[in-house]
């Protein structure tokens, strides 16, 4: 494959945990950690593929509304990962960017990103971002909301407003557009996740539950995506 056509960024929505724990008589807590192989694996095709950005849908801001005991071992596994991942980031030169509302995680869970953050910083390889508490709207709205401030203090003109001074307010880091968006588990649909990065992105969608989620898949979404003819509104000739 030539590095010329790979997409540059991957974003996926990890879904089916809970159906797969179902499945199998499982509660859905076993889902989840189940799902934890399938991160390892993304990432590690990632790096070995040489995927400059890959960001990952793991808690939305509407999941909130899930049984509380679901949502606790959520933020207790992430708390988890976080710590327990570090090494493997670290050698694998992952910088790793969570992105999302802090305002309501725990203090384990933001001590721990934290210093995976502060101790990945320097990473030069794959851009790796966790969404957390995470909404696009949301996310349309914070910026439109520092925007609306940058013009009342006047560092900002409201003529000078584009497309590409919006999308510098958007999070840190994912300002970048979305090349690739796969979702596991047969559904199709974005979720409220990454609708301005979204725009011109190709979508796969891959039936497998995310446990199941291995690098062959990873593959076969990539082989799809180029296949793919990106025009940007061109005509096949222009290209």
């Amino acid at each position: 494959m030539s590095l010329n056509h790979m997409p540059k960024h991957v974003a996926i929505i990890m879904d089916g945990n809970g159906r797969w724990a179902k499945k199998r008589l499982f509660p859905r807590t076993s889902g989840h950690r189940a799902g934890i192989k399938s991160v390892r694996q993304a990432i590690e095709y990632a790096v070995e593929h040489k995927i400059e950005r890959l960001t990952l849908f793991a808690f939305g801001r509407e999941n909130w509304q899930r049984p509380q005991e679901e949502v606790d071992t959520l933020m207790r596994l992430f708390s988890e990962v976080l710590v327990k991942e570090l090494p493997m980031l670290k050698e694998n030169n992952v910088c790793l960017n969570v992105v999302g509302d802090r305002s309501r995680l725990c203090a384990e869970v933001l001590d721990n990103m934290k210093i995976t953050e502060s101790q990945t910083l320097s990473n030069t390889g794959l851009q790796l971002n966790i969404a957390i508490d995470y909404s696009g709207q949301w996310e349309i709205v914070e910026a439109a909301k520092s925007i609306v401030k940058a013009v009342q203090d006047g560092s900002l003109g409201i003529n000078d407003i584009s497309e590409e001074i919006f999308s510098r307010h958007l999070q840190t880091n994912i300002t970048q557009p979305v090349d690739l968006f796969i979702r596991t588990s047969g559904e199709q649909r974005i979720s409220n996740f990454m609708n301005w990065q979204l725009s011109y992105a190709e979508f796969y969608f891959c039936s497998k539950m995310w446990p199941d989620f291995r690098k062959k898949d990873f593959q076969a979404a990539i082989d799809s995506f180029l296949k793919r003819k990106r025009r940007f509104g061109k005509t096949d000739e222009q290209l």
